[in-house]
């Protein structure tokens, strides 16, 4: 018999949240190496300059996925909610609405940010000599948004019905194919065109076309239970309850990408008025805290998919057990990484920096103040991740806008006149503590397990689900076999 993913409803909760969560971080490892690799061409072969460039672009870059980035969530928490309450239907008539609502929107937002791009840069204060460089970057990741959204959304969604090693496997793939194609874009390497720090661009929008692709096909090969085929062409019928629910949702968890993004844009332009020195050297550290954030990252995408499944189950004594165990691998995993970093960043950051560079010192140096604040902001993640998972949305939203809009960037500018450009630094732990005290404290007191993601059942076109296999996803090497079909960020900036 085939095995099926992980029922997240049932077994040893530590056990499966780990083994779920690990191809989540292992993906997340990928696509930061793959993002760092990137940085590695950019900054030591075509210069501190182009590496700037690549920083303000990645910026506005997350401030738009982020306008969309909550329909995916709520889209996941919704099939995760519907799985576990074995209504297989309901989850497929979600990843119709979603995926026509979610696509649809991420289309309209690529062609806005091509005509956006000089003036969203140029407002940011980019240094004169990255910004053409950050210009020609940018334009072409707009042209891949629909394609990089499409590949999220698909492998947020057989996450949400407890797959997370398929999603992986893919991101592997797209990952080897955007490593082997950026030195020979960037450099032109053969019978392809130089195409400069374009070609870094022009390198992902290409691996993300084909890997998603191999997904689509794999999915209808396989005939995953979220597979909707010819036949099932009326469920991508947008279904008005449903679409409430991503909106009302939806629209909360992506502002909360959005405010993260709009606060690393505010903190991208004061910097930029140190020089491009210090721009790089922020730049670099980047590089460093995104690896910092992803067991966080991982974990607290695990730690929602589960209580959704659980919630959907009605099983509450488990919803509460995943955000324990999830808070206590949060400091395991993070703290891990946290201290080598640390005591060997003179290494890793001069990776992303040419030789003899004068911003290594400065990148030392602030790293030193603000990668430990990352310990308090994976509780935060964690957390909002479970109490999102009912449909509580506003909350974890007014935390985020409290600890960004109300600490860290009001400290970052107010106090410059005396800490200098430390004050920027030392904004990070300031703000990363006040979020964590706060949703700490929404999840003990808060009311949020009386939340609701929809008002009323959906009554969309039927979801047709034939009684033998569409076998959820045949997966040899799942940990456990289940009798019933169980279904199934950007990587987000660093907060």
């Amino acid at each position: 018999m085939a095995k099926a993913p992980l029922d997240l409803t049932s077994g040893p909760i530590g056990r499966n949240l780990l083994l779920f969560s690990l191809p989540i971080l292992a993906g997340n490892i990928a696509q930061s190496l793959n993002g760092s690799v990137n940085a590695v061409w950019v900054g030591r072969f075509l210069g501190e300059a182009a590496l700037t460039a690549t920083a303000n672009a990645n910026n506005i870059m997350f401030f738009l996925i982020g306008s969309v980035f909550g329909i995916g969530m709520a889209s996941t928490i919704l099939i995760g909610q519907a799985m576990g309450a074995k209504d297989i239907g309901q989850a497929r008539r979600v990843m119709g609405t979603s995926a026509t609502f979610f696509i649809g929107l991420s289309v309209v937002i690529a062609v806005a940010g091509w005509f956006l791009a000089h003036p969203l840069l140029a407002a940011m204060g980019t240094p004169a000599a990255s910004l053409p460089l950050a210009e020609a970057y940018l334009k072409v990741i707009f042209l891949a948004m629909p394609t990089l959204y499409a590949f999220a959304f698909l492998s947020a969604a057989m996450r949400g019905a407890g797959d997370s090693r398929t999603p992986f496997r893919f991101l592997l793939v797209s990952v080897a194919l955007d490593i082997v194609f950026n030195p020979l874009l960037i450099f032109g390497l053969g019978p392809l065109p130089e195409l400069g720090i374009a070609g870094a661009a022009w390198a992902t929008l290409i691996a993300q076309t084909l890997s998603l692709i191999a997904l689509l096909l794999y999915m209808r090969h396989k005939r995953h239970v979220l597979w909707l085929g010819r036949k099932d062409m009326a469920l991508f019928k947008v279904d008005l309850p449903i679409l409430k629910a991503l909106v009302m949702k939806g629209v909360p968890m992506g502002l909360q990408m959005v405010l993260i993004s709009l606060s690393m844009i505010m903190l991208m332009t004061m910097v930029n008025q140190y020089g491009t020195d210090t721009a790089a050297a922020y730049g670099a550290s980047l590089q460093l805290w995104t690896y910092v954030q992803m067991p966080a990252m991982a974990i607290g995408a695990a730690c929602s998919s589960m209580a959704a499944q659980n919630v959907g189950a009605q099983l509450w004594g488990r919803v509460r057990a995943t955000a324990r165990q999830g808070v206590l691998f949060n400091f395991l995993l993070t703290g891990v990484l946290i201290a080598p970093l640390i005591l060997l960043d003179r290494y890793t950051l001069a990776l992303f920096l040419p030789d003899g560079s004068q911003a290594l010192q400065a990148a030392r140096h602030l790293n030193h103040i603000a990668v430990w604040s990352f310990l308090f902001f994976g509780v935060s993640f964690v957390i909002s991740g479970v109490v999102r998972s009912t449909g509580a949305v506003l909350a974890p939203l007014l935390i985020l806008a409290g600890s960004l809009w109300g600490v860290r960037v009001p400290f970052a500018e107010l106090l410059q006149p005396y800490l200098g450009v430390d004050a920027i630094w030392w904004s990070f732990p300031a703000s990363s503590l006040v979020s964590m005290l706060l949703s700490l404290a929404y999840y003990r007191w808060g009311g949020w397990r009386k939340a609701k993601m929809l008002d009323s059942p959906a009554h969309g076109t039927p979801a047709e689900v034939p009684a033998s296999p569409p076998s959820p996803v045949a997966d040899p090497d799942a940990a456990l076999e289940i009798a019933a079909p169980a279904a199934v960020s950007p990587a987000a900036p660093p907060r």
